[in-house]
């Protein structure tokens, strides 16, 4: 008879044994589910792309509200000046439209001229935004002849 290695544990009983198998076996299968989770590629690739899409809209949201802040100091840093003559401007500007408007209005057929009453509509809703992005204009303009001189 063969002796058992002294790196070997012996089982005392048959109960032992059964139970010395079973976590043998639920070891073995811990293993086999890790390895397949491993090889399996297309849903790591999904749970990688999904970690991916929710950092990347989390960044999104950052840069949006970022945005919003550094719009609302460019805001405030306006001179009063500069605010008034982007507002005489648009008020020239829209003038200007107005002439065009009655002009076109004249001339052009009555399809084309409900889709540019609709696109007046949306400027107008958007007044604000537009004045706003002019007066950004304006500060990038002046910052820009400032280095210039």
């Amino acid at each position: 008879m063969t002796q058992p290695s002294h790196d070997e544990p012996t089982a005392s009983n048959s109960e032992e044994l059964r139970e010395r198998v079973e976590e043998t076996r639920q070891e073995l299968g811990r293993t086999v589910e890790a390895l397949a989770a491993k090889a399996d590629v297309k849903s790591r690739a999904q749970e990688k792309a999904a970690e991916v899409k929710q950092q990347a809209a989390a960044k999104a949201g950052e840069l949006k509200a970022k945005a919003a802040g550094t719009a609302a100091q460019v805001q405030e840093k306006i001179p009063d000046p500069v605010k008034e003559k982007a507002a005489s401007a648009a008020g020239q500007a829209r003038a200007k439209a107005a002439q065009a408007a009655d002009l076109l209005q004249e001339k052009t057929p009555e399809p084309v001229r409900q889709k540019a009453a609709q696109g007046a509509r949306a400027a107008r809703d958007n007044r604000t935004l537009l004045l706003t992005a002019a007066g950004v204009a304006v500060l990038v303009w002046l910052a820009c002849r400032r280095s210039k001189g």
